[in-house]
């Protein structure tokens, strides 16, 4: 049996990738290879409790390169589903696109939502679902918190990268582009009813996307591991989730069509997802979602890689033994004392720009004058300060003004 990072890999060697399981949150989520044919059921579901009108939620063209389309298309038509289908999600999906779905779904009369892709297709199919639930309210009431919804239409969300997590949790995400917010919400009533992770989806991600979606769920779980709420099942999914990837990222990038690697990391994916859902966020989430605020064309996956070297050496000093163990793979000598942080900061980074993430903050357009106006908007987007209450230390302007300006350039050539 091999080990890596002291830890001996046991289920990769034993559970087999076409073993198709349900795995189990608030969320039911088909995993596995091939678990997109699940799709038939839940369809032949849906239409048995009265549902023959949907609403299809995604990108220009990611649902037809993955593959998924050549199984939904079938399933809705075969079992008499009608659809609409509304394909203009950017990668970091406004409150404008969001309503424009809503409107095509309410003059449909779609009794469902089907979310393919990522993050911002299943973020505003969730959106959507809401919509259609309160058909006097926009998308800016809704990400402007002008009203508390307790209802949404049922979401299918059929993933296709393995970064977000939003397939199994609670949260949503979406920018108001003339305020430059970018806030988050979070209700019950958009857990997915059903989810599908197949890794098979996921092998025509550029390696780019491979890169960024993967380093998405690294900063879910050690966010979730180091809020002032994270718990042991948090601390535990995190530890599990950072060795997968530090373990298969390579890989993947290497060889993009091994299932093996693809299923390790969509895993990990779905369990980062779980474990922020029950801890929370705090910096590195609330901090980037200015930066791709105000540069729309920015990957979030890239904008968390930047601030995350900088994140760690401002909390590493309260948290330095949950994450010493979060990283033992990456870091294998840290004892988990406060001492270290700096070698615990500089490792992280070496190991982005060792994958390929070389870019800092100014080399994508950011400045020292661009400080205080991302501060204050990590400070007055709506929702960002309860991310920032979770933090581990106190999230002042000061602190925050720190991380982006350490963010800037690499560690030491500031």
């Amino acid at each position: 049996m091999s080990t890596f990072g002291g830890s001996a890999m046991v289920w990769e060697s034993h559970v087999s990738i076409n073993q198709v399981f349900e795995m189990r949150c608030k969320t039911t989520n088909y995993f596995g290879l091939c678990a997109i044919h699940k799709f038939n059921d839940i369809v032949r579901e849906l239409k048995g409790k009265g549902v023959d009108k949907v609403i299809l939620v995604t990108g220009r063209s990611s649902y037809k390169k993955c593959g998924a389309w050549d199984v939904v298309r079938p399933a809705l038509e075969e079992n008499g589903v009608e659809y609409v289908h509304y394909d203009k999600v950017g990668a970091n999906p406004t409150v404008d696109m969001i309503d424009e779905a809503a409107e095509m779904g309410r003059e449909f009369g779609a009794q469902a939502v089907i979310g393919i892709g990522g993050g911002s297709p299943i973020d505003s199919a969730k959106s959507v679902a809401i919509l259609l639930e309160y058909p006097d309210k926009t998308a800016r009431d809704l990400y402007e918190f002008r009203f508390t919804p307790v209802k949404a239409k049922p979401i299918i969300a059929i993933n296709t990268t393995h970064g977000t997590g939003t397939e199994v949790d609670r949260f949503a995400v979406a920018s108001i582009p003339e305020k430059e917010y970018k806030p988050a919400i979070a209700y019950d009533c958009i857990y997915p009813l059903y989810a599908i992770d197949d890794p098979a989806l996921t092998t025509k991600l550029p390696p780019e996307q491979t890169l960024y979606v993967t380093i998405d769920a690294l900063n879910h779980i050690t966010e979730a591991a180091t809020t002032k709420v994270a718990n042991p099942y948090s601390i535990l999914l995190a530890k599990e989730a950072a060795r997968l990837i530090f373990t298969y990222l390579p890989e993947a990038l290497n060889h993009p069509d091994n299932l093996q690697a693809r299923y390790a990391l969509l895993y990990a994916s779905a369990i980062a997802g779980i474990s922020f859902d029950n801890g929370l966020l705090h910096f590195t989430h609330a901090l980037e979602h200015p930066l791709s605020a105000v540069k729309p064309d920015l990957p979030h996956g890239l904008g968390l890689a930047m601030l995350l070297p900088a994140v760690i050496r401002q909390i590493y000093p309260a948290t330095a033994k949950i994450l010493a163990e979060v990283y033992r793979p990456l870091v294998p000598e840290a004892k988990g004392v406060p001492g270290e942080v700096e070698l615990v900061a500089r490792r992280v980074e070496e190991w982005l720009f060792s994958i390929g993430i070389t870019e800092k903050l100014a080399d994508v357009g950011f400045t020292e004058g661009d400080v205080d106006k991302l501060t204050q908007l990590a400070m007055t987007t709506p929702s960002l300060d309860l991310l920032l209450s979770m933090a581990p230390v106190e999230a002042t302007k000061e602190r925050i003004a720190a991380i982006y300006r350490d963010s800037l350039y690499p560690i030491g050539r500031g």
